[in-house]
């Protein structure tokens, strides 16, 4: 089994945005060592509580600050941008880090309406141009065999790309295009695994891939104890609660447990926590096993957020021994 790392930057109550970058770049390295596969920084913009909101920055970050470990976005927002531009950024980032650079691609907005605003704000690309189109162009950039000038530097392999999805319909053009899939588990906790099993059945051979490729994206909470994980994960609760309102910084244990909490919130939580693996390191690891078995991958993707960066270090910690990730 491979695991690998999926960072959203989250802020926590108490600190800024510019810890919790200074805090995935510290994260990155730790990964690293502890034999995480990959490391790959999310996309969302006007959410105070999430930092990450420039990936094809945090990528160059964090390649130059580790060594080994592939990076990349997870993802880039198409929606929003230039698919040339990403093109383009990603094809200078695979030069200068060869070999280890992932270019997750995502549909979704990952914005408020005010953001989306803000960001197609004197362009009319994303209205004209539609996701499908937008990729289209995007994997025709990269592809070196264009007879067109393209975005991929010479000498330079180029980044592989992925499709980030959380739907049957994501998963389907991943199959159509012939990409590698990475599955939002976290986000869509029902019928992923026929999800996947139908992007394999569909998966068209591509000029990159002869073969489907297919990862989860799981988020988990790990500690020594069965209940010091539920402990932690209670502030993880409050802030998922947040979410109508911009979803703020999130709350330490201590303020997560002074906020009451109406039957109806109860009820959110319980709904939420389908997409959330919290327990001690035999409880995850037999949770993120079946996981695996039922999705018939060998790599999880594991997005953890916890108010103290320490304890979010030691859930990847726990998580690296019990898999052996460095056995070896």
């Amino acid at each position: 089994m491979r695991l690998s790392v999926l960072d959203q930057s989250p802020v926590s109550s108490g600190s800024t945005a510019a810890d919790a970058l200074r805090d995935t770049v510290a994260l990155a390295q730790a990964a690293e060592r502890l034999g995480y596969s990959r490391y790959w920084l999310a996309e969302h913009h006007g959410t105070p509580g999430l930092a990450g909101c420039a990936p094809e920055v945090m990528v160059a970050r964090v390649a130059a600050a580790t060594s080994t470990i592939r990076v990349g976005a997870g993802g880039i927002l198409l929606s929003h941008y230039s698919a040339r531009k990403v093109a383009e950024v990603f094809g200078v980032l695979a030069a200068l880090f060869p070999g280890r650079i992932d270019l997750g691609i995502g549909r979704a907005d990952g914005a408020s309406p005010a953001a989306v605003a803000a960001l197609a704000a004197g362009s009319a690309e994303g209205a004209a141009h539609p996701f499908g189109r937008k990729l289209a162009d995007l994997l025709s950039d990269l592809d070196r065999q264009e007879s067109r000038p393209g975005a991929v530097a010479e000498g330079s392999e180029g980044p592989d790309v992925w499709l980030l999805a959380s739907s049957s319909d994501g998963a389907g053009a991943a199959a159509s295009l012939g990409l590698p899939l990475c599955f939002a588990q976290f986000i869509s906790t029902g019928f992923g695994p026929q999800i996947v099993a139908r992007y394999r059945m569909g998966f068209q051979p591509s000029m990159t891939r002869e073969w489907s490729q297919s990862s989860v994206a799981v988020a988990v909470i790990c500690a020594e104890t069965d209940a010091e994980a539920e402990r932690l994960a209670a502030s993880v609760d409050v802030w998922r609660l947040t979410s109508e309102d911009g979803r703020g910084p999130v709350p330490s244990v201590e303020e997560a447990a002074s906020r009451h909490r109406s039957p109806l919130e109860e009820a959110k939580i319980a709904q939420s926590r389908k997409g959330l693996v919290v327990g001690g390191p035999r409880r995850v690891t037999d949770v993120l096993s079946r996981m695996a078995i039922d999705f018939d991958v060998d790599e999880l993707v594991v997005l953890t957020v916890c108010h103290d960066p320490r304890a979010r270090l030691r859930s990847y910690e726990l998580l690296a021994q019990a898999f052996e990730l460095n056995a070896g």
